[in-house]
C-alpha cells in the first residue's frame, strides 16, 4: 500500500494569503502545505481522502490519472470544495464513486447540486454515485476499510482505518470505543494544528498523547498551521516514531 499526502496544511493553506508569519515567508518546500488530503492506493486501485479547493493541483502534481473513489471526513470546504474538478476523471472513467456520512452527502447534494442533479444537467457536469457510511466496516474493492468515529467539537467526522493504516484528521475528541479500533494499526496519521490549544482540533501535545495511546511503529502529523511551527524545528523535537508530514511526502506500507 503506498500513501501520498496530497496536502497536510490547515483550512486557509500554508502560507497564508497576506501573512506575514515567520513560516509564510518561510522558503522551505515542507512549510508550503496544501489544504490536508491523502492519496492511498493498492494494487489497481487508488481512493482520495478528502478532495479541497487544491485538488486539480494535487493531481497535477502526483500524475493521478484514476481514482476509484473518493471518501469524506466531514463536510467542511477545505475538505470538498474541490469536488467539480473530478470533471476530468469523470469524462474518463464515468460515474466517480463517493463514501460519506449521510449528511455530508446531503450538504454535498445542496451545494453541488448540478452533479447531482438528474433533470436538465448541464452536459459538462461530472455526476457522481453516492454510498452513505455508518460506523460499521464496509469494502472498497477487496479491502475492508473501518471508520473511527470522533467529533470536530461538536460536529462528527470520520477517519478510516486501511489495514495496517489509520487516517484521522480533524479531531479532538475520540471515544475509548472507537481506539480500540486503532490497535494493532502500523501508521497512524492524525491531526496536530498547534501548540496552543484549540476549540475543535488537536494541538501537538493532545497528539501525542493520541499516539501514545494506540501504539503505532510510526506516526505521522498532518492538518498543520503555521502557528505549529518551522517544520525543520517541530520534527527534531519530536518522538522518535514520530514524524511531521508534509506535501507530497510518500510511505510504503
Amino acid at each position: 500500500m503506498k500513501i501520498t499526502f496530497l496536502g497536510t496544511g490547515t483550512s486557509q493553506g500554508v502560507p497564508i494569503i497576506g501573512s506575514n508569519h515567520p513560516v509564510c515567508l518561510s522558503h522551505d518546500t515542507k512549510d508550503k502545505r496544501l489544504r490536508v488530503s491523502v492519496l492511498i492506493e493498492w494494487d489497481d486501485f487508488c481512493y482520495v481522502v478528502d478532495c479541497g479547493p487544491d485538488f486539480r493541483q494535487q493531481m497535477l502534481t502526483n500524475h493521478v490519472n484514476k481514482i476509484d473513489g473518493i471518501l469524506f471526513t466531514h463536510e467542511h470546504a477545505d475538505h470538498t470544495a474541490g469536488l467539480d474538478d473530478i470533471r476530468p476523471f469523470f469524462f474518463r472513467q464515468g460515474n466517480i464513486d463517493i463514501y460519506g456520512h449521510k449528511r455530508v452527502l446531503d450538504s454535498l447534494a445542496i451545494r453541488f447540486d448540478y452533479i447531482f442533479t438528474t433533470e436538465n444537467k448541464y452536459p459538462g457536469a461530472p455526476s457522481v454515485d453516492s454510498h452513505e457510511i455508518t460506523n460499521t466496516s464496509f469494502k472498497l474493492k477487496n479491502l475492508d476499510i473501518m471508520p473511527i468515529n470522533g467529533m470536530h467539537n461538536k460536529l462528527q467526522v470520520f477517519g478510516f482505518r486501511f489495514k495496517d493504516f489509520a487516517y484521522l484528521t480533524d479531531m479532538k475528541t475520540i471515544a475509548d470505543s472507537e481506539i480500540e479500533k486503532l490497535k494493532g494499526v502500523k501508521v497512524l496519521v492524525v491531526n496536530a494544528l498547534r501548540i496552543e490549544p484549540h476549540i475543535s482540533h488537536f494541538n501537538l501535545e493532545e497528539a501525542l498523547d493520541f499516539i501514545n495511546k494506540v501504539q503505532p511503529e510510526k506516526a505521522y502529523l498532518t492538518h498543520i498551521s503555521h502557528l505549529l511551527g518551522f517544520h525543520k524545528t517541530v520534527e527534531k523535537n519530536l518522538p522518535k516514531h514520530v514524524y511531521l508530514a508534509y506535501d507530497n511526502l510518500q510511505i510504503t506500507i
